[in-house]
């Protein structure tokens, strides 16, 4: 199906980017062959890793590709969970390593001009430099612009913010005969035929490879506080959410996390949760104008929650508290990857989310199984794991996956199918990449996948971008 390299082609590459930046040798490009996803491994060694350093070079590539028939995998920052920038037929990695570039912050419409391989990290620092805020954080500050746009990164301000899709503005993409187009641009409103950005967006490299994004940014929120609210059952946390909602409150972010893998995460970086109440702990973070408007807010929610069911209110005020809470959460995947064998990445209406968090809580009694569940209340997006390990008295208990796995993919399926009746879908934020793919199905009705599969023949014809993601 797909065509091999071969050392004319290798030179080929070499002249186009130099010969430093082709990369063959077994012990280098294996690195290139999984992401951040320890636990799958599906895909396969790249037989070769190019790293453009200009849009021209991209473009030369792709061309290259196109006359030979050869699978292109975009990389990034490695630092997926779905399998996205997995090579399932060998061929060529594209990394954007090279490509990493701040390029332009224009203060007057609000707006920076990155290369696709900046990290998430470097560009907060330098918009931050500049007087300017960027809501979006998906967590893993190494991930790259154009990995983060081509899977549509969320987070946990989203609730308030939005993702990635909210903030890019225009888009230099490199189709896969070599093409180079600039959907959107600078402007706000634009009603000139399809949307292509937002096509692209999401895409997870199928139908182009992004190298340049013009993104918005915004004016840095004066006041913010964080609030950690224990309580004592998961049900009690998630109903809290629509009475805070209700009131016309709009926090920044609403994550809700167990005081188990809460706890192991504080052991993973040695830092200090609030408090060690309760089973399960909600974590909001308010911003405002004002440090009155602040109070007012943070002293409702108070008042909310204590009503419902909370056992206490602690309030981060500083910047530095603040942030060793925010590293807490963001990092419990990080302090239980190793025994995690799948994350579910649904989502769902919020109003749905206590009632999918209760189906989870009762797959987990059904099949003995412990499934950690922590995620974004605010938008509806909940992260469950399913693990090859046991929780017992505050450690992880590792156990043979082979003896639970049927038990593990019913829970799988399960937690999928309850989504879906709830209006939901298996990924929020994660995207479907390699290893979500063959439950697609199960919450995308089959005449928007055979749209898609339209789509994806019009701009790859040749099936060289990306191949064996998605569907």
């Amino acid at each position: 199906m797909y065509g091999k390299i071969n050392e004319e082609i290798l030179s080929q590459l070499k002249s186009i980017v130099g010969a430093n930046n082709v990369i063959t040798s077994p012990e280098e490009v294996c690195v290139y062959a999984n992401d951040e996803y320890v636990c799958r491994q599906e895909g396969c060694q790249p037989e070769v890793v190019v790293r453009p350093g200009e849009v021209e070079e991209v473009s030369a590539i792709l061309k290259l590709a196109s006359e030979h028939r050869l699978p292109v995998t975009p990389r990034g920052g490695g630092t997926g969970l779905a399998g996205g920038c997995v090579p399932v037929y060998g061929g060529l990695v594209l990394s954007f390593q090279r490509m990493n570039k701040f390029l332009e912050l224009d203060p007057k419409n609000q707006v920076a001009v990155v290369e696709a391989g900046l990290t998430l990290g470097e560009f907060i620092t330098q918009v931050e430099k500049q007087g300017f805020y960027f809501p979006p954080h998906p967590g893993d500050e190494g991930a790259m612009f154009g990995g983060m746009i081509a899977t549509n990164a969320g987070g946990s301000r989203a609730v308030k913010y939005g993702g990635i899709r909210n903030y890019v503005r225009g888009l230099e993409v490199v189709l896969a005969d070599g093409q180079v187009i600039h959907p959107g641009g600078k402007l706000i409103k634009n009603s000139s035929g399809y949307n292509l950005v937002n096509l692209f967006i999401g895409s997870e490299g199928t139908l182009g490879v992004i190298t340049r994004a013009i993104i918005q940014v915004m004016s840095k929120p004066i006041f913010l506080r964080t609030m950690v609210i224990p309580f004592n059952s998961i049900e009690q946390a998630i109903d809290n959410v629509p009475l805070i909602f209700d009131r016309g409150i709009l926090p920044m972010a609403v994550e809700f996390a167990g005081l188990d893998v809460i706890s192991l995460s504080e052991r993973h970086l040695n830092l200090n949760w609030p408090t060690h109440s309760g089973d399960m702990h909600l974590m909001i973070i308010v911003d405002a104008g004002s440090e009155d408007d602040l109070g007012k807010m943070t002293d409702e929610i108070a008042d909310i929650v204590l009503e419902n069911g909370a056992l206490d209110v602690f309030v981060a005020d500083t910047a530095a508290k603040q942030d060793e809470v925010l590293k807490i959460r963001s990092e419990i995947y990080e302090a239980i990857k190793k025994e995690t064998v799948d994350i579910l990445d649904t989502s769902v209406p919020r109003s749905e989310i206590a009632g999918h968090v209760r189906k989870i809580h009762e797959v987990a009694q059904k099949y003995g199984l412990w499934l950690p569940v922590f995620g974004h209340a605010g938008d509806g997006n909940v992260h469950t794991h399913l693990m090859k390990a046991k929780y017992e008295n505050g450690q992880m208990v590792p156990i043979n996956v082979e003896e639970i796995k049927d038990k593990l993919e019913k829970a799988r399926q399960e937690l999928f199918q309850d989504a879906a009746s709830r209006g939901g879908v298996i990924s929020g934020e994660h995207g479907i990449g390699l290893y979500k793919r063959n439950y697609f199905p199960l919450t995308i009705e089959a005449g928007q996948i055979d749209l898609m599969k339209k789509i994806k023949q019009a701009a790859d014809p040749l099936g060289i971008l990306n191949p064996g993601k998605i569907f």
